[in-house]
């Protein structure tokens, strides 16, 4: 096998991987950009992959093919709603951000495997969906050399969205006045509040957004890769999002980047036995490389990335 054939085989799988990835690391960009430490995007994507899963069960035959996308949608508002909850408790209560985080992080799993037990009889799982996300070939662009077969070949259309979000995520924030105002809120809160821009106001907005993209990750992951769900379906990709964000410096971008890495390591699981060399390595270290390399990323970047300075505290309108 070539290296180019190498690369037309391992590209899909890891863009397949990391698009729930990239959806939730641009939630947490939302969020901490604005100030707002969000450790809670695990418990955050566990409620949209729960209502995504069950929408799509309950819906199937209302929607038909449509179904997943209007999954989506619903797991938006509901896990853009459940992240009020840390907004209510970080912002207006002052309480410590990463300690609601985790709070939110256990109360989402508990919720969602309490309500699924009660829905199936007791059961701790759901029933497997009927309509998924499926990969699609793009027409006329799956016929360019070398591009097309890495790039628009057996490819979902999810990742598309999640590359096309990462853009305009990255032209809100540095391009646009809510993106500066945004920005300004994490930087320096007394400053923007001199300006008129409500701190408050927009934290909350981030730390919703956050949680729509957040559940936006979950419910793409459920319907496009486990299509089911259970207490472990998502089990630790919140927590790689985050550790992409930090990798990424708090950029959309490089956010990105760094979930398409994380995405390649997840998937060497499933493709590793058809690749050379990578083939002879033991399944298990397969299994646990993911998250090593979040515990490196975060242990290598996190002292160097320069995070918003106003990040994890408080604002008090008139105190420094």
């Amino acid at each position: 096998m070539s290296f180019l054939e190498i690369l037309i085989f391992i590209v899909p799988s890891a863009l397949f991987y990391a698009t729930p990835l990239i959806f939730t690391a641009l939630g947490g960009v939302f969020s901490e950009r604005s100030g707002v430490v969000n450790i809670g995007l695990e418990g955050l994507m566990v409620m949209g992959a729960f209502i995504g899963i069950i929408f799509n069960l309950q819906f199937v035959d209302v929607f038909g093919s449509f179904t997943p996308w209007m999954s989506l949608l619903v797991a938006m508002v509901i896990s853009a709603l459940f992240s009020l909850l840390h907004a209510v408790a970080s912002i207006s209560f002052r309480a410590d951000h990463v300690v609601s985080g985790v709070a939110l992080n256990f109360l989402a799993v508990g919720l969602t495997l309490f309500l699924v037990k009660k829905m199936f009889d007791g059961h701790g799982q759901t029933e497997v969906i009927q309509e998924r996300f499926l990969r699609i070939d793009v027409p006329f662009l799956q016929d360019i050399p070398l591009i097309g077969p890495m790039f628009f070949k057996n490819e979902y259309m999810t990742s598309y969205l999640a590359i096309l979000f990462a853009f305009i995520v990255w032209f809100v924030i540095f391009k646009t006045p809510f993106g500066v105002r945004l920005r300004a809120v994490g930087e320096h809160p007394m400053a923007a509040d001199t300006m008129g821009v409500n701190v408050t106001k927009m934290r909350y907005i981030a730390v919703m957004i956050s949680g729509a993209l957040a559940g936006l990750g979950g419910a793409v992951y459920s319907q496009s890769i486990s299509l089911d769900f259970s207490h472990s379906t998502i089990n630790g990709q919140g927590f790689m999002a985050l550790a992409a964000m930090i990798f990424g410096k708090w950029h959309p971008l490089g956010a990105m980047g760094a979930a398409i890495f994380f995405g390649f390591a997840q998937s060497l699981v499933f493709i590793g036995s058809d690749i050379p060399v990578i083939k002879e390595i033991p399944n298990v270290y397969l299994l646990i490389a993911p998250y090593v390399l979040t515990i490196l990323a975060l242990t290598g970047f996190i002292g160097r990335a320069d995070a918003p300075k106003a990040l994890g505290g408080h604002y008090i309108k008139g105190k420094r």
